[in-house]
């Protein structure tokens, strides 16, 4: 049993052969099947120039979904405070949580998004990499700009989102909650979870530290359905592996051809070992695992199985067999 909400965590997976307008289409669907199970929140990541992910706005989806459903909350996972104008974020989210109360966050990130120079250039339209004290200015910005010139009622639940131990102290020394990405660093979790709870300063945001962790979850019958349906994502982490940023999402047929390296077996299992993949039973346990281990507050999925059929189902056996709350 997992006795903390459950969320997701959706980065809309374009497989090769489709078109983004029909990933996109399944956003409304995919948000009130997760609603109906219960799930807690549903977050958009942000991402360009990817043939792997739609470049879909996590404002637009959130407004998107939030039309469509009727409880569950929704926000960004994260937008990307180099890309965007502080005062734009607010707003934007700012208008959200007032057209649907108690619903909406605002996930801050840092990263640009894309392993494209140029592209990030655009976004930044022309400017250089964020530095440190800018990513921070830009978070306390965005906090503030809400706070005293939106103003338009309920606000957005902002949360920060971190891979390091870095951006995990951001969270703390100005009160967020933070959602860490397991699901991408795996190492850096404990320290960085260590350093956020013994530094952790109290807000108006919130009271004390609060942690959600994201983790990769493919849940079917079977372990070898659960592999066949992780396979495409498989085949993206060895190019990554590789420095290689243009890499199509394959077809669960065309990921089980992919020849693989030793070298890069061994790697996507050491990674897969700190994921959670495999029938209800042993996702269950291995998720019970993690929140011993880290004592999360709450655990956000990411399920990178293109059909929707295949995506709805792995988190409606998680849920029937987890047996997890659905509010925090």
């Amino acid at each position: 049993m997992i006795d903390i909400p459950l969320s997701a965590l959706e980065v809309a997976m374009v497989q090769t052969g489709t078109r983004a307008v029909e990933t996109l289409r399944d956003t409304a669907a995919f948000a009130q099947e997760l609603e109906r199970l219960g799930y807690h929140r549903i977050w958009y990541a942000e991402h360009h120039h990817s043939p792997a992910i739609g470049a879909f706005p996590p404002v637009v989806l959130t407004a998107h979904a939030a039309a469509s459903t009727s409880a569950i909350r929704l926000g960004s996972g994260g937008v990307l405070a180099p890309n965007h104008a502080p005062l734009t974020l607010a707003e934007q989210f700012g208008t959200l949580a007032a057209l649907h109360p108690d619903r909406v966050d605002l996930g801050i990130g840092r990263g640009p998004g894309t392993f494209d120079e140029a592209t990030a250039r655009a976004l930044r339209r022309g400017a250089g990499p964020t530095t440190d004290e800018e990513y921070q200015a830009d978070v306390a910005a965005i906090l503030s700009f809400l706070v005293d010139e939106v103003a338009l009622g309920p606000l957005p639940e902002p949360w920060l989102l971190a891979s390091s131990t870095a951006g995990a102290a951001l969270a703390a020394r100005l009160g967020l909650p933070v959602a860490l990405a397991h699901h991408i660093r795996p190492d850096n979790t404990r320290a960085a979870l260590e350093g956020y709870r013994a530094a952790f300063a109290p807000s108006r945001w919130c009271e004390r530290p609060r942690v959600l962790l994201c983790v990769e979850v493919v849940c079917a019958e079977t372990e070898e359905e659960a592999a066949w349906r992780i396979g495409p994502m498989d085949v993206v982490k060895a190019g990554l592996l590789k420095g290689l940023s243009e890499i199509a999402f394959p077809t669960p047929a065309e990921a089980a051809a992919h020849p693989f390296t030793a070298e890069e077996r061994q790697a996507l299992a050491g990674f897969r070992a700190q994921q959670a993949v495999g029938t209800p039973e042993t996702v269950v346990r291995r998720l019970a695992q993690l929140v011993a281990e880290t004592g999360a507050d709450e655990l956000m999925l990411t399920t990178p199985v293109h059909a929707l059929r295949d995506r709805v189902r792995s988190y409606e056996l998680l849920m029937k067999y987890a047996g997890a709350t659905t509010a925090p």
